[in-house]
């Protein structure tokens, strides 16, 4: 990032950030939107969309996929996207300007962060070891020869006369749990086994490169990652049109992902002469790392392909992964400026070396059944109450007509009557559906023929409400320790700070980009 010189005055001016020191912006506007595209488009929208459409009907669930987007993601993405812009601050101070009492959400963002970035970082370490393993003549996964095979390994490409049973495994399959989880080594989430030190080195060379990426790169809905990006952005930048981009971009790589996965499983499908459902048995990583893997062991130039796509994951992952922790650090960095400033490198290393800790249950032969755990609790149904908490104290606390105002600010018009409704209405009313659907059905956890035990789900809700349970212990805490009457109390916890103009000739310059 680049410090903007400021030749020229304003006819709105944005707020003074809190801190002593000037904030950096972009140095160019491709540089944000590329940022925000790459935390957006990650692994998900290659194994993740793929298998839930399939699952819900196929083509039909294009229906409700773009609904949820119209009236649900794609609004939300562009109010954080204009919060972040208008009060150039990280998710938890930010709360001081919209609703003091709501301030937890800053706090619950970050817990779910970290959780995260436990078993994501793993995902990547995985796509590194295929990535090393790709370098080499035959692809480890495309034959039944090698050691980690067993009986039931069974290479249908290219044959005939060979028939698939419940008992048969690809040689994709089992190069995925036997060589790089050796999950058979485990015996569940009782039992998880020893570290696989492969899997440790490459996550450590995996963290290295976050570390490295984060003090350089020097930048951070619902993650707060929209927040700390957009914090570095002009004042009168277009984010409503860099949110109807990016919610684009996104749509269409999952789209482009799903027609892939389709063509792929179904061809799969026809060659073992199963149902395909009885194919993509499991969702997930599984997808990504025995379908794919599997197709591309059978085309021509298998090599170069290979390379090219776990080339490509890896990218995918660091991405979202940059984006993530700079959501945790611009927080925390903005939260404490006096004890952080100029300790930038050191909070850094600290959070790295955080993050790495967590990753190693998820590096443990069972360690499959413990990245299963954290992705379905970690950020499943927390990270859409925090949103939908996020969007009532926005649209109906800071006040909807106080939000178009700041949005009039910087962009020159107020936000349109559909923008308005979704927020105060229909967006809350979405999340809460889905939040109160996901809490009353939840089938039975499972991986591969694995059964998570009862008591694993209820590990499963305790690490989902760690995160979310600093909101209302922070309400708690801001009634209990503000001096004054109830009324009083709830006066100040409620109202936002008073935001400082800043004199003309001390912000000028920051023209519209787009």
């Amino acid at each position: 990032m680049a410090e903007q010189p400021c030749p020229g005055p304003l006819a709105s001016l944005a707020p003074l950030n809190p801190q002593t020191h000037p904030r950096d912006k972009w140095s160019k506007k491709m540089d944000f939107l590329l940022s925000v595209i790459g935390f957006a488009v990650d692994l998900g929208n290659v194994w993740r969309f793929p298998y839930i459409c399939y699952q819900n009907g196929g083509g039909a669930f294009l229906i409700p996929y773009t609904l949820m987007a119209v009236f649900g993601g794609v609004p939300l993405f562009y109010m954080e996207l204009a919060l972040g812009q208008f009060h150039r601050t990280g998710a938890i101070p930010i709360w001081k300007r919209i609703c003091p009492i709501f301030k937890g959400i800053g706090f619950a963002i970050c817990i779910i962060g970290l959780y995260v970035s436990f078993y994501y970082n793993t995902i990547i370490a995985w796509a590194l070891y295929y990535f090393y393993s790709s370098f080499s003549g035959t692809l480890p996964w495309a034959s039944c020869d090698n050691p980690w095979n067993t009986p039931d390994c069974t290479n249908y490409f290219g044959r005939s006369n060979v028939t698939w049973t419940n008992f048969s495994r690809s040689p994709a399959e089992e190069f995925y749990t036997r060589k790089v989880l050796e999950i058979h080594k485990s015996r569940g989430l009782y039992d998880i086994g020893g570290i696989h030190w492969q899997l440790l080195l490459c996550l450590f060379l995996i963290v290295w490169v976050d570390a490295a990426a984060q003090i350089f790169f020097s930048l951070g809905p619902g993650f707060g990652v929209l927040l700390a990006l957009a914090s570095y952005n002009p004042f009168h930048n277009n984010c409503y049109r860099d949110a109807l981009i990016t919610s684009a971009v996104n749509c269409l790589t999952s789209f482009l992902s799903g027609f892939v996965i389709f063509t792929v499983l179904g061809y799969m499908a026809e060659m073992r002469d199963v149902e395909v459902e009885d194919v993509a048995r499991d969702k997930g990583p599984s997808l990504l790392f025995i379908t794919y893997p599997e197709a591309i062991a059978n085309m021509v130039g298998s090599t170069f392909f290979a390379i090219i796509f776990f080339l490509m994951v890896i990218t995918l992952g660091l991405d979202s992964t940059f984006g993530g922790l700079e959501a945790v650090i611009t927080a925390v960095m903005d939260e404490y400026p006096q004890l952080l400033a100029g300790r930038r490198e050191l909070f850094v290393l600290g959070l790295i070396t955080v993050s790495f800790l967590g990753s190693l249950s998820t590096l443990t032969y069972g360690g499959a059944y413990v990245v299963k755990l954290l992705e379905e609790f970690g950020a499943g149904c927390s990270i859409l109450a925090v949103v939908l908490l996020e969007t009532i104290a926005v649209s109906w606390f800071y006040g909807i007509q106080r939000f178009s105002h700041d949005v009039k600010a910087m962009l020159g018009f107020t936000p349109g009557l559909f923008w308005k409704l979704c927020w105060v209405a229909v967006s809350p009313a979405l999340l809460a559906f889905i939040v109160i659907s996901s809490l009353l059905d939840q089938p039975p956890l499972t991986l591969f023929d694995y059964q998570y035990p009862e008591w694993s789900t209820s590990v499963g809700h305790l690490i989902g409400a760690s995160s979310f349970i600093c909101i209302p212990f922070y309400m708690v805490y801001k009634l209990v320790w503000t001096p004054g009457s109830l009324k009083q109390r709830l006066a100040v916890c409620i109202r936002p700070e008073k935001t400082t103009r800043a004199p003309r000739a001390e912000v000028v310059g920051l023209a519209p980009i787009l």
